[in-house]
This record gives C-alpha cells, structure tokens and sequence, in this order.
C-alpha cells in the first residue's frame, strides 16, 4: 500500500516542475527504481492512472529503470554485486561494504506537451 503515497510524491513533484516550466501535458515520465526501493510497477501504474485522473498527468506513460543492487567495499572501493548470502569484496576478502546502488527511488525526467499551439 505504500505505493500509493510515492505515487502521489511522483505525480506532486511532476505537476510542481511542469508549472514551472510553463504547464503543459505530462505524456511519460521515467522512474528510476532500485532493487531494495519494494516498489511494485504494476501498483504504481494502478495508482497513477486513478490519482492523475483529471490532472496534466492523466495518461501519462511511466516507465521503469531497474537498477540491481550494488555494494562498495569500504577497503579497497570496489564496486560488485552480491552472490548469494555472501557480503564479502571479490576483489580483497573484506567484509565491511555499503550501499552503491539499488536504493534509489527518483524522477529521471519527464516528457512535456505545450497546451499551445505555436506558429512557425
């Protein structure tokens, strides 16, 4: 259900940065979203088209970036991705990492539409 309150955090922070630019129609908007972020696609796709309903976001395209879980061994700085239950850096044995990647949860952009015509 948590879903539903990033959904409205996505379409308030889209609609604030599309007035600024001088409104328009919102028609696709790329997500970002990391392995550990728990975020269901489908859910998210759910919300968005009844909480856009009746907004310049209604019908708009989302599309989602996976990005896979990445650890930094705090040692040596290499960069890796787990296998299996272990933790420890393929490049130097330690076991003290963190978080690189695969947390994050952002708006990467968005597609604009102007409401207005102009003349070429």
């Amino acid at each position: 259900m948590h879903e539903l309150a990033v959904t409205q955090g996505i379409l308030d922070l889209v609609l604030d940065a599309a007035r600024r630019e001088g409104g328009g129609r919102v028609t696709a908007i790329d997500l970002v979203v990391g392995e550990l972020a728990s975020i269901v696609d489908d859910s998210v796709q759910f919300y968005w088209d009844l909480i856009a309903e009746d907004t310049p976001a209604a019908g708009a395209r989302l599309r989602f970036r996976r990005v896979p879980l990445q650890f930094e061994c705090r040692s040596c700085r290499a960069l890796f991705e787990r296998k299996g239950d272990v933790f420890a850096c393929p490049a130097c044995g330690h076991d003290g990492v963190r978080v690189a990647a695969g947390d994050e949860l952002r708006v990467e952009s968005f597609d604009l539409e102007d409401d207005v015509p102009r003349e070429p």
